[in-house]
């Protein structure tokens, strides 16, 4: 069976990665549901929005080397499982991992075929307004949260492609 392809879907937070996932349609793949210690927000469900594992569970993974890629933002962890992800390319399936930037690159330093697409805001005003109308954050960590991203943007040297999400 021929080995299924990892895609790398990354950009800062707020920049509209999950809603461009749905709305993109790809054949034959999997979505890699990424794990994390933070809290759910209202509607996201366990095991389809992300799993959510307490942060001694994670750092476990971590310790075992069974995160594909990790990274703590804002107070929490956020992972891929390395496991999960090569069963379903070993099974032949294209993989989707949605990630946050620095968990982008170090897939992308281990899996240098990987394909790799950096989203970008149409500006940091704009990610920030985007940022505010979730209204599941606080002001200072919006704050928090922009001032990650422009240094990020500086990240997007990594990817192969860049796509600027400015109308869906």
């Amino acid at each position: 069976m021929k080995r299924g392809k990892l895609i790398v879907f990354s950009g800062p937070s707020g920049v509209g990665k999950d809603t461009l996932r749905k709305a993109l349609t790809f054949d034959n793949y999997e979505f890699s549901i990424s794990s994390t210690t933070r809290k759910p927000r209202e509607g996201e469900i366990d095991g389809i929005n992300y799993n959510y594992i307490s942060k001694e569970e994670f750092e476990q993974k971590i310790k075992n080397g069974d995160m594909l890629e990790s990274a703590e933002f804002v107070g929490n962890y956020y992972g891929t499982d390395n496991n999960v992800v090569e069963k379903m390319l070993m099974e032949g399936k294209n993989v989707l991992a949605e990630v946050e930037c620095q968990g982008a690159i170090q897939i992308i330093e281990k899996h240098p075929k990987a394909i790799s697409i950096f989203i970008l805001p149409p500006s940091l005003e704009e990610l920030q307004t985007r940022l505010l109308g979730r209204g599941t954050e606080s002001e200072e960590i919006v704050q928090l949260r922009i001032k990650k991203a422009s240094e990020e943007l500086e990240l997007k040297k990594h990817y192969q492609f860049h796509v600027v999400n400015d109308n869906l």
